[in-house]
Order: structure tokens, then C-alpha cells, then sequence
């Protein structure tokens, strides 16, 4: 394992390519991880990092003068989220023979604005079903793909494909949406009666069990069994005198009756 240190950066051929840009070649080096590229002083319109150990596409400075990436013959596995801050003005990434296992490892590239060139060639997901046409749908704005053109008529395949996609998508959020549950309206009706009917203190409850076994008849039981379950506090000052009173009634009348019979 190699590590990429400003000397090594320092020592690295610099040229100008067959295109006319700039170029620092970082190749065969056996590098592990991008660092120290701030060295560079953003002097570079490529970097070439083909036949190194990478693992991850990330580590850039702000390089906004950096248009073009080789990374060819490595182990990338993920690509980091956050490109756009560093590397805004990317236009070419060369990937080939890399680990990118899933379709959606692609997904940080979409943050690009620039980025028209891409290769994913002899990457896992090139061997993926509908590779070619997830591609071009996520990354909109390529001209070429693994060194070949993208036509018109890919675009409107992968734009028809992934729009029936997305409506299946939306269409079985609202079927699960809407789907009846037995007995479902009920529960929700019980839960909210749950929730608005009031808690009773153990207080308040002994009070209305002491109630009932003072009761003197079996219509004030039920009532105050049935407030009981429902979390509701009776007035027991007020029943305690309608007993009391009709106690009164009671003993009145027997003392009427009583006299009557002396009489």
C-alpha cells in the first residue's frame, strides 16, 4: 500500500495530453485512498489514476478547474455523495473493470451538472438487466456510455420504462392505501373513544364501588357499574341525599301510618 503524499505528487509526470489539457498521471502506484490532491493547487484538468488499489471515489479538495477522471483497474466499490462541492465542473469519469455491484451505486454521480462522459464497463452492473437504459434515465445530461453514443431512441426507451415503473410505484402506494381492513373502522372508533374518555382516580373509583354497596336498588347498581366502566365520576353528595331523603320519605310514612292506627 502506497500512500498519495504531496511528494509523491510533487515528483508525478505532468503533460499536456493529446486533447490539450493539463494532465497529472498518478498511475501504477499501488494508491488505496485519494488525498492530499490539494498539493496540486488545482493546476489540473485530468487526473489518471488507472492500475491503483482505490476502494472509494472520494477525498477531492476543491478542484473546480478538474474536468476529466481515470480510474480504470481499480476496486471501487462506493461513490461518494458530495462530489458536486469539489468537483463541480467533472465531465469525464472513467470507471471501467471497477466492483460497483448495484445500479444504484450510480446515484451520487446525478449531483454533477457537467458530467457527459462516463464508463461502467466490465463493472458488476453492467452485466444488470436494463443497465444501459437506468443509466441514461439517471444521469440525463451523458453523451456516451462505456465509449458509446446514446441515441434518441435510448432516451425515449429508458423515459417510457421508468415512467410505467413509477406509476406501478405510485399505484401500489394507493392501493395500500386505500385497502379495507375488517373490523379496521371499528378498532380506530374504539381508540378514539378510548382517548376521550377520562381516566378515573383510585379514589374516585372506591368511591363509586362504595356507592354500589350502599345502593338500595338494583337500578342505581347497573347505573353506577356502567359509569364506572365508562371512567365517569357520579355526583354521590347529590345521590347520597336523594337517599337520605327518600331514608326521610320512608320513615315518615311509617310514622304517619303509625299514628293513623292509634288514632
Amino acid at each position: 500500500m502506497v500512500r498519495l503524499t504531496p511528494e509523491i505528487i510533487e515528483v508525478a509526470p505532468q503533460y499536456l495530453n493529446p486533447v490539450g489539457q493539463y494532465e497529472l498521471c498518478l498511475r501504477d502506484l499501488k494508491i488505496s485512498v485519494i488525498e492530499n490532491l490539494g498539493a496540486t493547487l488545482n493546476q489540473f484538468d485530468t487526473i489518471d489514476f488507472t492500475n491503483n488499489d482505490l476502494r472509494r471515489l472520494d477525498g477531492f479538495p476543491f478542484l473546480p478547474k478538474l474536468k476529466t477522471i481515470y480510474l480504470a483497474n481499480n476496486h471501487i466499490t462506493r461513490i461518494a455523495e458530495d462530489l458536486q462541492q469539489y468537483i463541480s465542473n467533472l465531465d469525464t469519469l472513467m470507471l471501467n473493470n471497477n466492483l460497483l455491484q448495484e445500479l444504484t451505486d450510480i446515484d451520487s454521480l446525478t449531483t454533477l451538472p457537467k458530467l457527459t462522459h462516463v464508463s461502467f464497463a466490465r463493472n458488476p452492473i453492467a452485466m444488470k438487466k436494463d443497465y444501459r437504459l437506468y443509466v441514461i434515465h439517471r444521469l440525463p445530461n451523458l453523451r456516451t456510455l462505456d465509449f458509446n453514443r446514446i441515441t434518441q431512441k435510448e432516451r425515449e426507451a429508458a423515459r417510457k420504462l421508468y415512467k410505467s415503473k413509477s406509476s406501478e410505484k405510485t399505484n401500489k402506494q394507493q392501493k395500500g392505501a386505500n385497502t379495507f381492513v375488517p373490523g379496521g373502522e371499528l378498532a380506530k372508533q374504539q381508540q378514539q373513544q378510548q382517548q376521550k374518555t377520562p381516566r378515573l382516580s383510585k379514589k374516585d373509583a372506591d368511591a363509586i364501588k362504595k356507592a354500589i354497596s350502599e345502593a338500595k336498588s338494583l337500578e342505581e347498581v347497573e347505573r353506577l357499574k356502567a359509569m364506572l366502566q365508562a371512567g365517569q365520576m357520579p355526583n354521590l353528595i347529590n345521590q347520597h341525599n336523594d337517599n337520605s331523603m327518600e331514608q326521610g320519605n320512608i320513615y315518615e310514612h311509617n310514622v304517619t301510618g303509625s299514628n293513623m292506627m292509634e288514632i
